[in-house]
């Protein structure tokens, strides 16, 4: 009897995981779209920079319960009577648990490419088409792959409050590992959450060794570097599919079917095409003519004001002065815990992640350890943390905060390991032969090269810790709810009692914290790494 349960218990998780599986596949490849348009467009036109990077921000701060809250109710109300609504309210919940991310890796890895590459598309009269595709995407495909590695674990952090639907006081639960642990969470049973744990084991692994180790091994080959990598990663998947007729056929099958399209076209004349070379930039017009940049300066600020006007109509509504300031405080709150956390998880993990990165074959090794935690959702962590501070009568305010970076400290480690993997052949070689050792090789070589990609995961890590605060905050095992003070805890339970101006107002407060903080510190350390340590 029991070993029927058993296999029932299996078929129905392995159908569970399944239809998480692919909503978090569909995420990941709206996620992908998203980022190529998003970054491309912030990259290309510096008043779109002006507006969609600081957007970046706020809306990596912006909690996922926050996205739900106002996303469910509209899409519910496009299908109704239709399961498709919370569908695609969870499967937006799950993009913007990865997008940001991935936008933020991949805008950051076009503004550090070298000089010199982009000089010889120019030479070459690359296309922006072109250009796009052969050099920029493949430049930054390394940190992206990792990122996108995260952006997937990190989906698996907030499944479960995208599965688990609360509409109009009524909650829906997708079929899915998600709603599975919400609803053992419910009733307090360990046993299902147990099941849940190596069911996403399972899924974890498998989608290590059938995607994302295949890709990071074909990544490999778009390293900018000069001498080839002795100590390449490998794939059994990959290797078995470049050996495969079958696959090299069907691979280019898309491109044949593309000359074919273009010589369906209208043909160019014969000819040599003229030689265009490229004219230099002229900065100095942008200071003859400034009237340009300070109209668009004066619509952002006219938009600005007239956003914290509505806004602090509809906050007012509900919310007095006093309670507007004690906002402010609880920011400080968490803005203190986000700082100290990021932080310790960066003494910790930037040299880990230095020695895992310059060993690819300990990188293989380590990957799927690294999914499974970045993955495992901090609600399964209540108990254990709820019953510690209970019995030992530990301040919530401290001891829950751990709970925060729990599952980001692992953008730092995962974004350290691809700048550490992609660090050139050719300069270990020459550190090496100049003599650096110890404290010295660190400091002039790895520290500087893995820099970037340190820049991108502690940004990342930050924002993450912000968006977990709403969720670390407050935890909850059966009738026990320990709450420490902040933001995160506001919003928390605020979005319980359907306060919607008090759910706009901690989610403005922490906002305005993240732009602040991120201007004021991560800009200027971006401008650093791109004016000193780009690979020119």
């Amino acid at each position: 009897m029991l070993i029927w349960h058993l296999v029932a218990a299996s078929l129905l998780l392995g159908q569970y995981a399944l239809q998480t599986t692919l909503r978090m596949g569909i995420a990941l490849l709206c996620s992908l779209l998203f980022t190529f348009v998003y970054a491309k467009a912030a990259l290309r036109s510096r008043r779109a920079e002006q507006v969609l990077i600081p957007l970046l921000d706020i809306l990596q701060s912006v909690p996922i319960l926050g996205f739900l809250s106002i996303t469910v109710l509209w899409f519910v109300q496009l299908f109704p009577g239709s399961l498709l609504g919370p569908e695609c309210a969870a499967i937006f919940a799950i993009f913007t648990s990865q997008a940001w991310n991935m936008a933020f890796s991949f805008y950051y890895s076009l503004r550090m490419l070298p000089k010199d590459l982009s000089r010889v598309a120019d030479l070459f009269h690359l296309s922006a088409w072109q250009r796009f595709w052969k050099l920029e995407v493949p430049y930054a495909m390394p940190g992206l792959v990792w990122n996108a590695m995260m952006s997937v674990s990190g989906g698996w952090f907030f499944v479960v409050a995208s599965e688990a639907i609360t509409v109009s006081e009524k909650t829906i639960c997708l079929p899915g590992i998600g709603s599975y642990i919400a609803v053992a969470i419910a009733q307090r049973d360990l046993t299902a959450v147990g099941y849940a744990i190596v069911a996403m084991l399972s899924v974890i692994l498998l989608t290590d060794q059938l995607l994302f180790r295949p890709v990071v091994a074909w990544a490999d080959k778009f390293k900018f570097e000069f001498a080839e990598s002795r100590d390449a990663p490998r794939s059994w998947l990959l290797d078995w599919l470049r050996q495969a007729r079958l696959w090299g056929q069907l691979m280019t099958a898309p491109a044949i079917l593309w000359d074919r399209l273009r010589m369906l076209g209208p043909r160019r004349p014969a000819g040599r095409r003229p030689l265009r070379i490229p004219l230099p930039r002229l900065p100095f017009w942008r200071h003859i003519d400034p009237w340009p940049d300070w109209l668009w300066l004066g619509l952002l600020g006219a938009a600005a004001v007239a956003s914290i006007v509505l806004l602090a109509r509809f906050v007012l509504t509900e919310a007095s002065d006093a309670e507007v300031a004690h906002v402010f405080v609880l920011g400080l709150y968490t803005l203190a815990r986000v700082l100290i956390l990021t932080g310790l998880a960066s003494l910790i993990w930037v040299p880990i992640g230095v020695l895992i990165g310059l060993r690819p074959r300990l990188a293989q090794r380590m990957q799927p350890l690294v999914l499974f935690l970045s993955a495992f959702p901090a609600n399964l962590l209540f108990p254990v943390v709820v019953s510690f501070i209970v019995a030992h009568r530990l301040s919530p305010d401290i001891w829950l905060s751990p709970l925060m970076i729990l599952g980001t400290q692992w953008y730092i480690l995962f974004n350290v390991i691809a700048g550490a993997a992609a660090l050139p052949s050719d300069l270990k070689e020459a550190a090496a032969n100049l003599g650096l050792r110890g404290w010295l090789r660190w400091r002039r070589v790895l520290l500087p090269a893995v820099f970037p990609s340190y820049l991108t995961g502690g940004l990342t890590a930050s924002g993450g810790a912000w968006n977990a605060s709403v969720v670390a905050e407050v935890a909850s095992w059966g009738t026990t709810t320990l709450t420490a003070s902040g933001v995160g805890a506001y919003i928390a339970q605020a979005t319980v009692q359907g306060d919607h101006p008090r759910v706009a107002l901690g989610i403005a407060v922490m906002s305005l914290y993240v732009v602040i903080f991120n201007r004021l510190i991560w800009k200027r350390l971006y401008a650093f790494a791109q004016r000193r340590l780009a690979l020119d």
